[in-house]
């Protein structure tokens, strides 16, 4: 019985801690932020945080309805998002300062912030951003900062 209750302790360690380092290392490469909330409301909040620094929004992909009529076609039924798309932009002075730090950086532009909620939850809303890899100079480094930084900003305004 100690035998069986000492491996399940284990396993469950073991669990815990791979859950732990799964969310470590998507902290390296993408912020996630999660918000109570219905989803069009925190959407259109995004927008506004958006639009009101000043920056046109030049795309928003539809991902969720996509997905749900694509899915059809390659025999898919599994409802992956109720809601999600994704708003992609620039800001003309980050951007300019990026790209003059290394004109390859040409790749972290537009940003993309995604809004989406799951069909399990639907009074939460989640906001996530693939995080600019700071490589390069260090004026490289410290434009492509400004960035990450601009995208928290947005998202601060609309967090409660």
């Amino acid at each position: 019985m100690k035998n069986n209750l000492k491996s399940v302790l284990i396993l469950f360690l073991l669990v815990v801690q791979g859950c732990a380092m799964a969310a470590g290392e998507r902290d390296s490469y993408m912020k996630l932020f999660t918000v109570q909330g219905k989803y069009e409301n925190v959407r259109d909040d995004l927008e506004l945080a958006i639009t009101g620094k000043g920056i046109k929004i030049n795309n928003i992909a539809h991902i969720g309805d996509m997905l749900e009529r694509t899915g059809k076609d390659i025999g898919k039924s599994k409802q992956v998002f109720s809601h999600a798309e994704a708003f992609e932009f620039c800001n003309a002075t980050i951007s300019r300062a990026t790209m003059e730090a290394d004109p390859h950086n040409i790749v972290f532009c537009p940003y993309v912030v995604a809004v989406y909620s799951l069909p399990d939850d639907p009074n939460k809303t989640y906001i996530a951003y693939r995080r600019p890899q700071l490589v390069g100079s260090a004026a490289s480094k410290q434009s492509l900062q400004k960035i990450e930084n601009m995208l928290d900003e947005i998202i601060a305004e609309i967090m409660p």
